[in-house]
Protein backbone atom coordinates (compact mmCIF):
# COMPACT_ATOMS: atom_id res chain seq x y z
CA UNK A 1 0.00 0.00 0.00
CA UNK A 2 1.11 3.56 -0.78
CA UNK A 3 3.10 5.21 2.20
CA UNK A 4 0.35 7.67 3.98
CA UNK A 5 1.72 10.88 4.76
CA UNK A 6 1.08 13.11 7.92
CA UNK A 7 -1.70 15.70 7.22
CA UNK A 8 0.49 18.54 8.67
CA UNK A 9 3.75 17.86 6.74
CA UNK A 10 1.54 18.47 3.51
CA UNK A 11 -0.26 21.86 5.29
CA UNK A 12 3.45 22.95 5.79
CA UNK A 13 5.19 21.86 2.96
CA UNK A 14 2.66 22.70 -0.18
CA UNK A 15 5.29 21.89 -2.65
CA UNK A 16 5.69 18.19 -1.20
CA UNK A 17 1.94 17.86 -0.88
CA UNK A 18 1.63 18.71 -4.49
CA UNK A 19 4.12 16.30 -6.12
CA UNK A 20 2.60 13.75 -3.68
CA UNK A 21 -1.04 14.73 -4.87
CA UNK A 22 0.44 13.57 -8.24
CA UNK A 23 1.98 10.43 -7.18
CA UNK A 24 -0.46 9.34 -5.31
CA UNK A 25 -3.50 9.95 -7.68
CA UNK A 26 -1.65 9.84 -11.27
CA UNK A 27 1.67 7.83 -11.23
CA UNK A 28 1.43 5.38 -8.53
CA UNK A 29 -1.06 2.14 -7.38
CA UNK A 30 -2.22 2.04 -4.20
CA UNK A 31 0.99 -0.79 -3.59
CA UNK A 32 3.29 1.78 -4.36
CA UNK A 33 4.41 0.11 -7.99
CA UNK A 34 4.52 2.77 -10.90
CA UNK A 35 1.41 2.94 -13.80
CA UNK A 36 3.69 3.83 -15.92
CA UNK A 37 6.52 1.96 -17.12
CA UNK A 38 8.93 0.98 -19.52
CA UNK A 39 7.94 -3.19 -19.17
CA UNK A 40 4.25 -2.74 -18.32
CA UNK A 41 3.74 -4.86 -21.06
CA UNK A 42 5.66 -7.50 -20.57
CA UNK A 43 4.79 -7.35 -16.38
CA UNK A 44 0.89 -7.56 -17.79
CA UNK A 45 1.53 -10.68 -19.52
CA UNK A 46 3.49 -12.07 -16.51
CA UNK A 47 0.69 -11.39 -14.23
CA UNK A 48 -1.37 -13.01 -17.21
CA UNK A 49 0.28 -15.93 -16.60
CA UNK A 50 0.78 -15.92 -13.11
CA UNK A 51 -3.16 -15.93 -12.66
CA UNK A 52 -3.77 -18.41 -15.55
CA UNK A 53 -1.13 -21.02 -13.56
CA UNK A 54 -3.16 -19.84 -9.88
CA UNK A 55 -6.75 -20.29 -11.78
CA UNK A 56 -5.41 -23.88 -13.09
CA UNK A 57 -3.73 -24.79 -9.42
CA UNK A 58 -6.86 -23.79 -7.69
CA UNK A 59 -9.27 -25.65 -10.35
CA UNK A 60 -6.49 -28.86 -9.46
CA UNK A 61 -6.89 -28.47 -5.29
CA UNK A 62 -10.76 -28.16 -5.86
CA UNK A 63 -10.66 -31.21 -8.27
CA UNK A 64 -8.67 -32.99 -5.52
CA UNK A 65 -10.21 -31.80 -2.50
CA UNK A 66 -13.60 -32.98 -4.48
CA UNK A 67 -12.67 -36.03 -5.13
CA UNK A 68 -11.34 -36.89 -1.32
CA UNK A 69 -14.92 -35.28 -0.09
CA UNK A 70 -16.77 -37.35 -2.61
CA UNK A 71 -17.50 -40.77 -0.07
CA UNK A 72 -18.56 -44.51 -0.58
CA UNK A 73 -21.42 -43.65 1.09
CA UNK A 74 -22.80 -41.18 -1.65
CA UNK A 75 -21.51 -43.27 -4.80
CA UNK A 76 -23.50 -46.29 -3.16
CA UNK A 77 -27.00 -44.08 -3.08
CA UNK A 78 -25.97 -43.33 -6.96
CA UNK A 79 -26.51 -46.96 -7.55
CA UNK A 80 -29.11 -48.05 -4.94
CA UNK A 81 -31.67 -48.32 -7.33
CA UNK A 82 -30.02 -49.85 -10.08
CA UNK A 83 -30.57 -53.97 -10.71
CA UNK A 84 -27.42 -56.10 -9.51
CA UNK A 85 -26.01 -56.38 -12.44
CA UNK A 86 -24.40 -52.84 -11.66
CA UNK A 87 -23.34 -54.04 -7.99
CA UNK A 88 -19.91 -55.01 -9.77
CA UNK A 89 -19.62 -51.31 -11.34
CA UNK A 90 -20.73 -49.36 -8.01
CA UNK A 91 -17.91 -51.22 -6.13
CA UNK A 92 -15.30 -50.34 -8.59
CA UNK A 93 -16.72 -46.72 -8.89
CA UNK A 94 -16.02 -46.89 -4.47
CA UNK A 95 -12.81 -48.66 -4.95
CA UNK A 96 -11.52 -45.77 -7.40
CA UNK A 97 -13.10 -43.03 -5.07
CA UNK A 98 -10.62 -44.21 -2.32
CA UNK A 99 -7.79 -44.76 -4.62
CA UNK A 100 -7.54 -41.53 -6.59
CA UNK A 101 -7.12 -39.16 -3.37
CA UNK A 102 -3.84 -41.20 -2.70
CA UNK A 103 -2.51 -41.35 -6.31
CA UNK A 104 -3.63 -37.54 -6.70
CA UNK A 105 -1.41 -36.39 -2.93
CA UNK A 106 1.62 -34.73 -3.87
CA UNK A 107 2.96 -34.39 -0.33
CA UNK A 108 2.90 -38.24 -0.01
CA UNK A 109 3.72 -39.12 -3.39
CA UNK A 110 3.29 -43.19 -3.82
CA UNK A 111 6.04 -45.23 -5.16
CA UNK A 112 6.38 -45.15 -9.30
CA UNK A 113 5.93 -48.98 -9.22
CA UNK A 114 2.95 -49.43 -6.38
CA UNK A 115 1.01 -46.73 -9.06
CA UNK A 116 1.90 -48.74 -11.92
CA UNK A 117 0.63 -51.53 -10.55
CA UNK A 118 -2.30 -49.75 -9.43
CA UNK A 119 -3.47 -48.10 -12.62
CA UNK A 120 -2.90 -51.62 -14.75
CA UNK A 121 -5.03 -53.18 -12.13
CA UNK A 122 -8.90 -53.34 -11.66
CA UNK A 123 -10.78 -50.33 -11.44
CA UNK A 124 -8.52 -48.09 -13.27
CA UNK A 125 -8.73 -50.59 -16.41
CA UNK A 126 -12.19 -49.73 -16.53
CA UNK A 127 -11.60 -46.18 -15.58
CA UNK A 128 -13.36 -45.40 -19.11
CA UNK A 129 -16.83 -46.66 -18.04
CA UNK A 130 -16.60 -45.37 -14.54
CA UNK A 131 -16.17 -41.66 -15.94
CA UNK A 132 -19.96 -40.73 -16.16
CA UNK A 133 -20.73 -41.76 -12.34
CA UNK A 134 -17.00 -40.12 -11.33
CA UNK A 135 -18.78 -36.97 -12.76
CA UNK A 136 -21.66 -37.36 -11.22
CA UNK A 137 -19.68 -38.00 -7.94
CA UNK A 138 -17.28 -35.08 -8.03
CA UNK A 139 -20.20 -32.59 -9.77
CA UNK A 140 -22.19 -33.32 -6.69
CA UNK A 141 -19.73 -32.51 -4.20
CA UNK A 142 -18.87 -29.32 -6.02
CA UNK A 143 -22.02 -28.15 -5.97
CA UNK A 144 -22.50 -28.61 -2.29
CA UNK A 145 -18.94 -27.05 -1.60
CA UNK A 146 -20.04 -24.12 -3.72
CA UNK A 147 -23.85 -23.67 -2.02
CA UNK A 148 -21.67 -23.94 1.58
CA UNK A 149 -19.94 -20.82 0.24
CA UNK A 150 -23.31 -19.18 -1.40
CA UNK A 151 -24.94 -19.76 2.07
CA UNK A 152 -21.85 -18.43 3.90
CA UNK A 153 -21.98 -14.90 1.15
CA UNK A 154 -25.58 -14.76 1.43
CA UNK A 155 -26.78 -15.49 4.76
CA UNK A 156 -30.23 -14.17 4.57
CA UNK A 157 -30.98 -15.77 1.49
CA UNK A 158 -33.64 -18.70 1.56
CA UNK A 159 -31.62 -22.17 0.84
CA UNK A 160 -33.76 -23.29 -1.89
CA UNK A 161 -32.95 -20.16 -3.85
CA UNK A 162 -28.96 -20.06 -3.27
CA UNK A 163 -27.95 -21.78 -6.35
CA UNK A 164 -29.13 -18.57 -7.96
CA UNK A 165 -25.97 -16.74 -6.29
CA UNK A 166 -23.31 -19.07 -7.78
CA UNK A 167 -22.11 -17.53 -11.01
CA UNK A 168 -21.94 -14.06 -9.14
CA UNK A 169 -19.79 -16.11 -6.37
CA UNK A 170 -16.54 -14.56 -8.14
CA UNK A 171 -17.41 -10.99 -7.56
CA UNK A 172 -19.49 -11.54 -3.91
CA UNK A 173 -16.17 -12.70 -2.83
CA UNK A 174 -13.92 -9.86 -4.92
CA UNK A 175 -16.60 -7.15 -3.40
CA UNK A 176 -15.21 -7.94 0.63
CA UNK A 177 -11.74 -8.13 0.18
CA UNK A 178 -12.03 -4.54 -1.59
CA UNK A 179 -13.85 -3.39 1.09
CA UNK A 180 -11.62 -4.44 3.59
CA UNK A 181 -8.36 -2.87 1.71
CA UNK A 182 -10.34 0.15 1.40
CA UNK A 183 -11.29 0.15 5.13
CA UNK A 184 -7.82 -0.25 6.06
CA UNK A 185 -6.69 2.34 4.12
CA UNK A 186 -9.53 4.63 5.57
CA UNK A 187 -8.40 3.46 8.90
CA UNK A 188 -4.60 4.07 8.30
CA UNK A 189 -5.83 7.79 6.86
CA UNK A 190 -7.67 7.92 10.11
CA UNK A 191 -5.06 6.99 12.31
CA UNK A 192 -3.07 9.81 10.69
CA UNK A 193 -5.34 12.04 11.15
CA UNK A 194 -5.88 11.01 14.85
CA UNK A 195 -1.98 11.65 15.29
CA UNK A 196 -2.64 14.96 13.83
CA UNK A 197 -5.24 16.11 16.04
CA UNK A 198 -3.41 15.22 19.03
CA UNK A 199 -0.09 16.97 18.32
CA UNK A 200 -2.09 20.04 17.79
CA UNK A 201 -4.02 19.58 21.04
CA UNK A 202 -0.32 19.16 22.60
CA UNK A 203 0.47 22.16 21.01
CA UNK A 204 -2.64 24.18 22.67
CA UNK A 205 -1.80 22.57 25.99
CA UNK A 206 1.93 23.55 26.01
CA UNK A 207 0.69 27.20 24.70
CA UNK A 208 -1.80 26.94 27.60
CA UNK A 209 0.80 26.29 30.06
CA UNK A 210 2.93 28.90 28.68
CA UNK A 211 0.35 31.80 29.23
CA UNK A 212 -0.51 30.12 32.56
CA UNK A 213 3.09 30.47 33.69
CA UNK A 214 2.96 34.02 32.20
CA UNK A 215 0.43 34.68 34.03
CA UNK A 216 1.52 33.85 37.63
CA UNK A 217 4.58 35.25 36.73
CA UNK A 218 2.85 38.51 35.95
CA UNK A 219 0.55 38.37 39.39
CA UNK A 220 2.88 37.07 41.85
CA UNK A 221 6.45 38.03 40.07
CA UNK A 222 7.27 41.44 42.17
CA UNK A 223 6.35 39.47 45.55
CA UNK A 224 8.72 36.38 44.84
CA UNK A 225 11.38 38.99 43.03
CA UNK A 226 11.42 40.97 46.49
CA UNK A 227 11.22 37.54 48.58
CA UNK A 228 14.69 37.10 46.38
CA UNK A 229 16.20 40.02 46.74
CA UNK A 230 15.68 40.06 50.48
CA UNK A 231 17.06 36.33 50.60
CA UNK A 232 19.93 37.55 48.39
CA UNK A 233 20.57 40.20 51.00
CA UNK A 234 20.23 38.41 53.48
CA UNK A 235 22.86 36.11 52.23
CA UNK A 236 25.05 38.84 51.75
CA UNK A 237 24.93 40.47 55.38
CA UNK A 238 25.55 36.64 56.26
CA UNK A 239 28.91 36.55 54.31
CA UNK A 240 30.22 40.25 55.42
CA UNK A 241 29.21 39.15 59.24
CA UNK A 242 31.49 36.03 58.73
CA UNK A 243 34.01 37.90 56.87
CA UNK A 244 34.04 40.75 59.99
CA UNK A 245 34.37 37.84 62.38
CA UNK A 246 37.12 36.38 60.71
CA UNK A 247 39.38 39.45 60.54
CA UNK A 248 38.30 40.29 64.69
CA UNK A 249 39.92 37.11 65.09
CA UNK A 250 42.62 37.36 63.42
CA UNK A 251 42.85 41.22 65.01
CA UNK A 252 42.63 39.74 68.78
CA UNK A 253 44.74 37.21 68.02
CA UNK A 254 47.72 39.22 67.04
CA UNK A 255 46.77 41.56 69.89
CA UNK A 256 46.52 39.08 72.77
CA UNK A 257 49.66 36.56 71.75
CA UNK A 258 52.81 39.19 70.51
CA UNK A 259 55.98 37.71 68.70
CA UNK A 260 58.02 37.45 72.07
CA UNK A 261 54.61 35.15 73.48
CA UNK A 262 54.27 33.04 70.64
CA UNK A 263 58.54 32.54 71.07
CA UNK A 264 57.94 31.47 74.64
CA UNK A 265 54.53 29.13 74.12
CA UNK A 266 56.87 27.23 71.67
CA UNK A 267 59.77 26.87 73.66
CA UNK A 268 57.43 25.82 76.93
CA UNK A 269 55.48 23.39 74.08
CA UNK A 270 58.85 22.30 73.32
CA UNK A 271 59.86 21.89 76.85
CA UNK A 272 56.85 19.96 77.37
CA UNK A 273 56.97 17.70 73.82
CA UNK A 274 60.99 16.97 75.83
CA UNK A 275 59.65 16.18 79.30
CA UNK A 276 56.82 13.75 77.61
CA UNK A 277 59.81 12.08 76.04
CA UNK A 278 61.99 11.86 79.30
CA UNK A 279 59.14 10.63 81.28
CA UNK A 280 57.88 7.58 78.86
CA UNK A 281 61.65 7.10 78.61
CA UNK A 282 61.78 6.91 82.84
CA UNK A 283 58.99 5.16 83.00
CA UNK A 284 59.98 1.89 80.65
CA UNK A 285 63.06 2.11 82.30
CA UNK A 286 61.17 1.53 85.99
CA UNK A 287 59.23 -1.18 84.25
CA UNK A 288 61.95 -3.23 83.57
CA UNK A 289 63.81 -2.56 86.66
CA UNK A 290 60.48 -3.85 88.19
CA UNK A 291 60.54 -6.81 85.33
CA UNK A 292 63.84 -7.61 87.11
CA UNK A 293 61.93 -8.27 90.52
CA UNK A 294 59.16 -9.87 88.74
CA UNK A 295 56.42 -7.44 88.93
CA UNK A 296 54.00 -6.48 85.72
CA UNK A 297 55.44 -10.17 84.37
CA UNK A 298 53.53 -13.00 84.06
CA UNK A 299 56.35 -15.19 84.70
CA UNK A 300 57.02 -15.46 88.06
CA UNK A 301 53.91 -14.57 90.07
CA UNK A 302 55.78 -16.15 93.35
CA UNK A 303 58.86 -14.01 93.17
CA UNK A 304 56.30 -10.73 92.72
CA UNK A 305 54.55 -11.73 95.42
CA UNK A 306 57.44 -12.09 97.26
CA UNK A 307 58.25 -8.56 96.15
CA UNK A 308 55.24 -7.18 97.31
CA UNK A 309 55.36 -8.95 101.34
CA UNK A 310 59.24 -7.23 101.41
CA UNK A 311 57.41 -3.83 100.33
CA UNK A 312 55.33 -4.28 102.79
CA UNK A 313 57.00 -4.92 105.38
CA UNK A 314 59.30 -2.15 104.58
CA UNK A 315 56.33 0.11 105.15
CA UNK A 316 55.30 -1.15 108.46
CA UNK A 317 59.38 -0.97 109.56
CA UNK A 318 59.57 3.20 108.27
CA UNK A 319 55.89 3.38 110.06
CA UNK A 320 57.51 1.67 113.28
CA UNK A 321 60.74 3.80 113.12
CA UNK A 322 58.86 7.21 112.57
CA UNK A 323 56.49 5.92 115.79
CA UNK A 324 59.84 5.75 117.75
CA UNK A 325 61.30 9.17 116.43
CA UNK A 326 58.46 10.51 117.17
CA UNK A 327 58.20 9.24 121.03
CA UNK A 328 61.82 10.13 121.30
CA UNK A 329 60.79 13.45 119.99
CA UNK A 330 58.44 13.69 123.20
CA UNK A 331 60.74 12.52 125.72
CA UNK A 332 63.85 15.22 124.37
CA UNK A 333 61.06 17.71 125.39
CA UNK A 334 60.28 16.59 128.49
CA UNK A 335 63.96 15.85 129.95
CA UNK A 336 64.80 19.70 130.82
CA UNK A 337 61.59 19.87 133.24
Amino acid sequence: MFPPVDERVLRDNPEFAKMYGVLASSLLNLDGSSRYHESVAERDSIKQALSNARIIHAKKCLLEEAIDSTSMAQSSNMTSAEPDAQASKSDSLADLIVLLPLLLDEKQPVDPGVADLILSSPPFTDIRALLPDLGKSISASLQASVLNTARIVHPSTDPSFLHRHISSLPSDLSSPCKDLLEAQTTLLRKRLEVQVLLTELLHIFTDSLAMLIQSLETKHGLALRNLELRALSISLDAQQVEVDAKATLARLTKEMYSPETIAALENYSSHLRDAQVRTAERVRCVQAELAGYGVGTNANNARERKMRDLAQKYRETENHVEEVKRDLDRLDQRAPL
